[in-house]
């Protein structure tokens, strides 16, 4: 890997006092960085760099030295006197966007290479605060693997599922709040990433936490810098054999720091004397004040960027490779509106991070470099601010020239008031939500900045974040222009765990690989009535039908007969349909990815019509294609909308541009309406991020543009309930069973088992797959929705009398089900219907139902639901009106 060497505006390197600030401690000055010099003069802190192994150098033969990767300064802190400042990390230095995220994605390399095809089975820990950019960048390196950071900062409403300690740090709580409470528990390799190793004691915590969670056979450390001492190296040897695992290190470079046996006794004298000393001309790096000259502030501006539905701001909670691969397509857009509020003439920018949010701000400088493709656009450089008390001296060989202090931002409670330094985190170990302790940024004061662009998470867009001597103002001291970006609320908000999807054979019968059900499962609850209460609580108001479910009986021989001759006449034209609307789809719905790869559809069934559905659709597409299609089912109840939560976990997990919607078939639009007026009608950032448009395998009703076909005509599954949808029910919502942030429900008919059809429809209908004709329909097709079914429907609820449109059932498939679920008045038939009706009459004549013939209908039947129903009215056997 290269990296290039920084500057020296950025580093304060200064190679003219080597003479003079030379270490009174034995050795050659060369083993100095640039920017160590004056530390290691007055601390005797002496860096040596690792000789490279044979191995190494021919691995890595342009790996930088370690004088190029640190600088020192002096913490304020009594646990440790030093501080190794990264020119690459772009923590304390600002440094160029390209550098600091193209060194942690080539660490990634690495790493994908040492773990060959176990790669994409892999989670990315990154350490708080300063290695969350590094880590989610090593992550992206690697490619597949999932990326998670740890954090000081408690989020209410979701738990930690872990956690663990770094003595030597000035605040050592760290916490893991993965949104999925199952990430730590995968069996694939984890790693580890910080910015420097210099014992491992943290490494050695975590590793030993983790591990006994979730055993595994191979941790992999990664860091910038290995600074371990010999016994320290043995330190984690023993750790890995005594948990009888394997830990591999990753480093760009390797040495040692040597530290005279008083460096926490200098540390103290140093930092009482240099703070002694620029007392009378203030806080370095702060004109305001006493004694420094006048400046006119710069304009503080706010600029919202169009951040989108779903797509986490970084990795406190998770963040998997399908969101990057989104941030990554929509970084152009997001960043479009901040460069378009940068000063035309801006030729230096600085992009500034906060604390732990560090990922996000980083990909949003690399993009704003990358606005001007002629090379004339600003300088863009990127740093954060921090809770590292450090010392500022401004001299060239010191890491840290300037310090702004200001109160912290994001912490729950009033707004901090405390701005002086303190030693925080001292010898009783302050905690992470202590409200007066400061915050500092480095290095920026003086940087001649054309403009500084802020951008925070949503918990640090605070009233302390703009109040007079709050970031923006100490800021604007130092530039003509502030801007403050501000991202909305992540995913998932506070207080709202995304629950885990079903899958078979625990739920359903369906193979788990064939869907995941994004449901509850209320087995074990009571929720069946009788058709005819079901019928008369509903219509008279009294009940909604996703409130209950009809008696799941066992199918009687005439219907599993009605399915089987169902299924052998026209498993061969729903197959075809699964052909044309899948190939469709795969056609128009998937796009390139920036790094190459191509973006499929996501299908989301609608529960429980359109899972059969998606099952066949899945199974075309990896037998023809050899692609995998996601799967999942979601419920959507008519009156009520589609179920928010599962649209959450969607889009936590998918780019909700690639989610297609999936169902059976089309009757008048009603689950076409509230499909897009339930998506509509999102919060948030959700709204607008899923497409409305319907894939179905037939569309009689001419209400979607996606389809198979738009013949009438009886798809087996329409003749059973569960035992042909996986042995699943019907969804349930109900505010008494279904909290505001959980799945619909759902039972799984296990006592069925003996009468499940459910793959025996699938195999019947996939062994006609290789018969079809492949492709995309037709281009010549009109496939606009003319709505022509809604307009029969409305037409036939006049001639009858019906005046709640719910009540008439189009199609040959809405028609059977009103004859074997709920309580039919009549039958209205196309007269040239043939067949195809043939047991729509056999139905009819057993329920003692009615079949009136008519002209000009777009569907070969309808199902009227007798629209004053009650049991006297229809006699005790449920039989309708004559």
């Amino acid at each position: 890997m290269t990296t290039s060497r920084p500057s020296a505006d950025t580093t304060g390197a200064d190679e003219g006092t080597a003479g003079t600030d030379r270490a009174p401690v034995p050795g050659p000055v060369d083993v100095l960085p640039p920017t160590g010099k004056w530390v290691a003069h007055r601390l005797g802190v002496r860096l040596r760099e690792a000789p490279p192994s044979p191995a190494a150098e021919e691995a890595e033969p342009d790996a930088p030295a370690l004088r190029d990767l640190l600088g020192l300064a002096v913490r304020r802190n009594p646990r440790r006197a030093h501080l190794l400042v990264s020119t690459v990390l772009g923590k304390h230095i600002p440094q160029r966007p390209a550098i600091v995220h193209g060194t942690a994605v080539a660490l990634g390399r690495r790493v994908r290479e040492l773990l060959g095809d176990r790669a994409d089975d892999t989670l990315v820990l990154g350490y708080a605060e300063t290695a969350t950019a590094l880590g989610h960048g090593v992550a992206d390196g690697i490619g597949g693997a999932v990326y998670l950071h740890s954090t000081r900062r408690a989020v209410p409403g979701i738990p930690p599922a872990g956690g663990f300690e770094e003595e030597h740090s000035h605040h050592t709580s760290h916490l893991l709040l993965p949104a999925d409470p199952d990430l730590l528990d995968g069996t694939g390799p984890l790693v580890l990433v910080d910015d420097e190793l210099s014992t491992g004691r943290t490494l050695r915590n975590t590793i030993t936490v983790l591990h006994a969670r979730r055993p595994r056979d191979l941790w992999v450390v990664v860091t910038l810098t290995d600074l371990r001492a010999p016994a320290d190296v043995a330190a984690l040897e023993k750790t890995a054999a005594e948990l009888g695992t394997r830990i591999e290190v990753v480093a760009l470079a390797r040495g040692t720091v040597e530290l005279p046996a008083d460096v926490l006794e200098r540390g103290r004298a140093l930092v009482a004397g240099e703070e002694a000393r620029a007392a009378s001309a203030g806080p370095v790096g702060d004109p305001r004040a006493p004694g420094a000259p006048v400046t006119v502030p710069g304009i503080v501006r706010r600029v919202d960027p169009p951040w989108p539905a779903g797509l986490p701001d970084g990795g406190r909670h998770g963040f998997t490779p399908a969101d990057r691969r989104r941030l990554e397509a929509l970084l152009p857009s997001i960043v479009a509106p901040l460069a378009d509020a940068l000063p035309v003439d801006a030729r230096r920018v600085l992009v500034l991070g906060t604390e732990e949010f560090m990922y996000v701000p980083l990909r949003i400088a690399g993009a704003l470099e990358d606005t001007s493709p002629t090379g004339e656009g600003p300088e863009v450089f990127f740093s954060t601010t921090t809770r590292s008390p450090v010392l500022p001296v401004d001299d060239p060989g010191y890491a840290i020239r300037s310090r702004l202090v200001f109160p912290a931002h994001d912490l729950p409670g009033p707004p901090a008031t405390t701005t002086e330094p303190v030693l925080d985190g001292g010898a009783d170990g302050d905690s992470p939500e202590t409200i007066t302790e400061p915050r500092y940024t480095h290095n920026v004061a003086a940087g001649e900045w054309d403009a500084i662009l802020v951008v925070t998470d949503a918990a640090g867009d605070t009233p302390a974040l703009h109040a007079p001597g709050g970031l923006l103002d100490r800021l604007a001291a130092h530039t003509p222009l502030v801007l403050v970006a501000p991202l909305p609320d992540r995913v998932p908000a506070p207080g709202r765990p995304l629950p885990q999807p079903l899958h078979g054979p625990a739920f359903s019968s369906y193979p788990a690989e064939d869907v995941a059900w994004l449901l509850q499962d209320l087995s074990e609850v009571r929720l069946e009535a009788p058709t005819e209460e079901r019928e008369e609580a509903i219509q008279s108001g009294g009940a909604h039908y996703a409130e209950s479910l009809p008696v799941e009986y066992q199918p009687t021989p005439e219907y599993q007969r009605l399915f089987h001759n169902a299924l052998a006449a026209s498993a061969h034209r729903v197959a075809q349909a699964v052909a044309t609307v899948t190939d469709t789809l795969l056609a128009e719905r998937s796009r390139p990815r920036p790094d190459g790869t191509t973006a499929r559809p996501v299908l989301a069934s609608l529960a429980r019509a359109g899972t059969p559905v998606g099952v066949l659709m899945r199974r075309w597409a990896r037998l023809t294609h050899d692609v995998d299609l996601p799967h999942y089912t979601l419920s959507i109840v008519r009156g009520r909308g589609i179920d928010t939560t599962a649209l959450r976990w969607l889009a936590a997990h998918h780019d909700p541009a690639d989610v297609v919607f999936v169902d059976g078939w089309t009757g008048k639009g009603a689950i076409t309406r509230e499909l897009e007026e339930a998506l509509d009608a999102l919060p948030g950032r959700l709204r607008g991020a899923f497409s409305a448009d319907l894939a179905v395998l037939a569309d009689p009703g001419s209400c979607v543009s996606v389809f198979g076909t738009r013949d009438d005509f009886l798809i087996p599954s329409a003749c059973l309930n569960s035992t042909v949808s996986g042995l699943v029910s019907r969804t349930v919502l109900r505010p008494d069973l279904i909290g505001p942030d959980e799945f619909h429900g759902a039972k799984h008919y296990r006592e069925l088992a003996d009468a499940d059809l459910s793959e025996t429809f699938v195999t019947a209908v996939a062994a006609h797959f290789p018969e079809v004709t492949p492709g995309p329909m037709d281009p010549s097709v009109d496939r606009t929705p003319t709505l022509a079914g809604r307009r029969a429907v409305e037409r036939i609820g006049e001639e009858y009398g019906i005046a709640d449109v719910n009540l008439i059932k189009p199609g040959v498939g809405e028609t059977t089900r009103v004859l074997l679920r709920r309580v039919p008045w009549r039958i209205v038939a196309r007269r040239d219907a043939g067949p195809d009706l043939d047991h729509i009459r056999l139905l009819a004549e057993q329920r003692g139902v009615p079949v009136e013939e008519v002209d000009d209908l777009p569907y070969r039947c309808l199902g009227l639901i007798h629209p004053q129903y009650t049991r006297g009215a229809t006699g005790a056997d449920g039989k309708a009106a004559r």
